[in-house]
């Protein structure tokens, strides 16, 4: 019986194609991966074990920085509207003329720290513009004009009947007279609840949430 040659072939697997298949792959993460914009204003906040995350909807962010300036941001990005109505809100309270084009330009949960007076123009920046603007805060010192009261009671208006969350951020060197100023405009507009935004860090090894972290 002849002896059957098998003819034996190359193993070697040419792997161009993967490596062009792993580029386009790459490449549209890249594209379409949004990342999140550097804040306008550094805060560096106490740290605590909490896990919850900071909320992108139904919620209004006062932040306060290492200057004791106070800033509003509203985070509506489901619903921009709500951002625009309680701007033209908070404005008409205090005879302050927005457009609507002023208050559409606004990006949720972008910072706003200015006085009203100041408003309409920083609305109407680009957001470049916005970036390079220095802030000085929303004024709250004066407890006869804490204008952080009128952000407070058109946000209660426009999310009526609504689920909202009141968070505050503060810095870690602020000082107690703003973070006091911050709660008179809340207790003002008889909002009693409010979160502390911290920085989360490991719950401490034995305690009841590190054990339900490590289940």
């Amino acid at each position: 019986m002849p002896k059957v040659n098998i003819v034996k072939k190359s193993t070697d697997t040419d792997m161009t194609p993967f490596v062009d298949v792993a580029f386009l792959i790459l490449s549209f993460f890249i594209m379409a991966t949004k990342f999140k914009p550097a804040e306008a204003v550094p805060i560096t906040t106490p740290n605590s074990v909490s896990s919850q995350k900071l909320p992108e909807n139904d919620a209004v962010l006062i932040s306060i920085d290492k200057d004791d300036k106070v800033y509003f941001s509203i985070m509506a990005k489901n619903d921009p509207q709500i951002a625009v109505d309680i701007i033209k809100g908070a404005a008409q309270a205090r005879n302050i003329p927005v457009s609507d084009a002023q208050a559409k330009n606004y990006f949720p949960g972008d910072m706003i720290g200015v006085p009203f007076n100041k408003l309409g123009a920083f609305l109407a920046m680009s957001n470049d513009d916005k970036k390079k603007y220095v802030q000085e805060g929303i004024p709250v010192k004066d407890s006869a004009n804490n204008e952080l009261y009128y952000w407070i009671a058109a946000t209660r208006t426009a999310f009526a009947g609504k689920p909202l969350k009141y968070l505050i951020k503060g810095d870690n060197v602020s000082k107690f007279p703003a973070f006091q100023a911050v709660i008179e405009a809340l207790k003002k507009n008889d909002e009693q609840k409010y979160n502390l935004v911290t920085m989360p860090e490991g719950a401490p090894e034995g305690s009841e949430l590190w054990r339900e972290r490590n289940q």
